[in-house]
């Protein structure tokens, strides 16, 4: 008998996790921080990616299979495919380029009352469908701490307009 402890190949050990998540409790209505997250022209004040840059008004999401558009930093434009909506309480979309198909990650929000006027917010993001080489390296970045930077914008966001 080895004394030997077996080893992982060395790739496994560079995989992160391909779903990520962050939470708080916001103190804020669920519907008040819903409206923030389904305006797209509201999200690029709450993104803590920093990679959203602007979206029209008027593309407030309303039902799956929607689609709405937003400008990203980088100069470039996703369309955004809605797969996911629960109103107040859950919405999640898959970015596609413009008159393409989704490319296989999805951004979730989910909204639970946790008391009056306080909301339980989850922020997912799950890209184990995500195939394209090109695209790895963003995902791999896109971390829980990231993740928590959007959470705690919009709850910053949604505390000061819900006290104005």
């Amino acid at each position: 008998m080895s004394d030997e402890t077996p080893t992982q190949p060395a790739e496994a050990h560079d995989e992160v996790p391909r779903v990520v998540t962050a939470s708080r409790t916001v103190t804020a209505p669920a519907d008040a921080i819903f409206e923030l997250i389904a305006d797209p022209a509201q999200q690029p004040r709450w993104d803590g990616n920093d990679n959203l840059a602007a979206a029209e008004p008027g593309q407030r999401v309303r039902r799956v299979g929607d689609v709405f558009t937003m400008a990203i930093t980088s100069g470039a434009t996703r369309e955004n495919h809605v797969v996911e909506l629960e109103e107040g309480r859950r919405i999640a979309w898959m970015p596609a380029e413009p008159g393409g198909e989704p490319i296989g990650h999805v951004w979730r929000w989910e909204l639970e009352p946790d008391g009056p006027g306080r909301t339980r917010v989850t922020h997912t993001y799950d890209w184990t469908r995500l195939t394209d080489a090109k695209r790895l390296v963003r995902a791999r970045a896109t971390t829980s701490a990231r993740l928590q930077a959007s959470v705690d914008r919009l709850a910053a966001l949604a505390e000061a307009e819900g006290s104005a």
